[in-house]
């Protein structure tokens, strides 16, 4: 795909979007599995399904609800991603960010970022909440690689503090303030959609990962490469690759972030009322 045929893409969608609403958002939150709620408990502005905007990719993940909602978290204004879409689905990687770049065109200058995500620092439990300080993208493609859209961003951007340090403290005093115990660490996407084995957990955990799933960097990179500052809080619905009596299931996982879902709510809700 040229330079031009992305960012028609990412305008065409933008276009559609903004004949159903004018609204603009100041933060764009992607939900990750458990936390699809939190779209339903704002005051709605508006909200549109992925599979009404030609052009977009639409999730096939259960769980994943797929449609934007537009509205308000206390005086922040949110477009939300109720369902994300992955590189798994069989989508390219530029049609995985592609609603990232769509909700930047809408005005968003904040991405906040939500996964489940499965535990390899061996100090994590299940259902533990993890601040992403940084991540390892090198096992899926960059979402930057073909020609580079000049007005969204440098040829080869820097991935320097990609998770901004002022809103990973924010978010650590939020945590503190309402009482939830937070654990910081490196995020490592892969492409999945096998959950890794135990051999590969080993190799990620001797790379300094502390927590694998199969989104989030790349969002990361897109959002980054398009001057958007980034956060991002992981819930941990197991351990990595399981155990050799118990192998890891996607029932497992939804059960645990449902389990996890109340504090996670709390504090996403909490931490992007603070960004007006």
């Amino acid at each position: 795909m040229t330079k031009q045929e992305l960012k028609k893409q990412v305008d065409d969608c933008v276009k559609q979007i903004r004949e159903v609403t004018d609204f603009v958002p100041d933060v764009a939150l992607i939900l990750g599995s458990g936390l699809g709620a939190i779209a339903d408990e704002i005051g709605t502005v508006a909200s549109i399904d992925y599979n009404s905007i030609e052009g977009f990719p639409v999730s096939t993940v259960s769980g994943h609800k797929g449609r934007f909602v537009f509205g308000k978290i206390g005086d922040t204004k949110v477009v939300i991603m109720q369902g994300r879409v992955h590189y798994y689905e069989g989508y390219s990687m530029q049609q995985v960010v592609l609603p990232v770049r769509v909700m930047a065109g809408l005005g968003a200058k904040t991405l906040y970022l939500t996964n489940a995500a499965g535990g390899i620092n061996t100090y994590f439990d299940p259902g533990d909440l993890m601040i992403i300080k940084d991540q390892i993208s090198t096992f899926v493609p960059s979402p930057l690689i073909g020609e580079n859209v000049d007005e969204w961003g440098d040829r080869f951007p820097s991935m320097n503090n990609i998770y901004d340090y002022e809103l990973v403290d924010l978010i650590k005093e939020t945590a503190k303030e309402l009482g939830i115990v937070v654990r910081s660490g490196v995020y490592i996407q892969t492409t999945g959609p096998q959950y890794e084995s135990i051999a590969e957990i080993e190799m990620f955990r001797s790379f300094g990962a502390d927590a694998v799933g199969m989104s989030t960097t790349v969002e990361a990179i897109a959002a980054k490469h398009l001057g958007l500052k980034v956060c991002g809080v992981s819930c941990i619905t197991n351990m990595a690759g399981g155990t050799p009596d118990k192998p890891l299931t996607h029932e497992e996982v939804k059960e645990t972030a449902d389990r996890a879902a109340a504090n996670f709510k709390k504090l996403v809700l909490s931490t992007i009322s603070k960004m007006a």
